[in-house]
């Protein structure tokens, strides 16, 4: 399993569930449930979404680092401040929130159950293995700021 570590960006693990979600939204229709506000829900989670996304990515390029999640090596400092001082990862957590709105948006439950497999596949093959890399590069200034800050929120 080693082998996909860092291996798929996490933009084409997030297309690759937005298909599913689509396709299953569409085949298992009996499991689809009238969900309340679901057009109100879908839209919050993609306004938050993109500020916390926007945000990250302000703060990489403001630190002069690189945002390239599969070159972790290349980065030039550990960014603590903005929207990192709430989250590790805000790019992964915005992409996150636009799967459960689009999930919740079709209103399945298998839908919005495959959006949730997002965290689990991003911690164990994008995020621990940066964690271990960034260690390496900033050793202790990193380990503390695992102390402070949480992973997804």
């Amino acid at each position: 399993m080693e082998k996909l570590e860092r291996k798929i960006p996490p933009v084409v693990v997030f297309i690759i569930l937005i298909v599913i979600i689509n396709r299953v939204s569409h085949e298992f229709t009996a499991l689809t449930l009238p969900l309340p506000l679901n057009a109100l829900v879908f839209a919050a989670c993609f306004i938050l979404s993109g500020v916390i996304g926007v945000a990250g990515v302000f703060q990489f390029h403001r630190a002069n680092t690189t945002i390239h999640p599969v070159k972790v090596e290349d980065a030039s400092t550990v960014v603590q401040t903005g929207i990192f001082a709430y989250t590790r990862n805000p790019m992964y957590l915005a992409l996150f929130l636009l799967l459960v709105g689009y999930a919740y948006w079709h209103q399945n439950v298998l839908a919005i159950a495959l959006a949730f497999t997002f965290i689990p596949y991003m911690t164990r093959f994008q995020i621990k293995p940066e964690e271990r890399a960034l260690e390496k590069l900033f050793g202790e200034e990193y380990r503390q700021y695992k102390q402070r800050v949480r992973r997804w929120i």
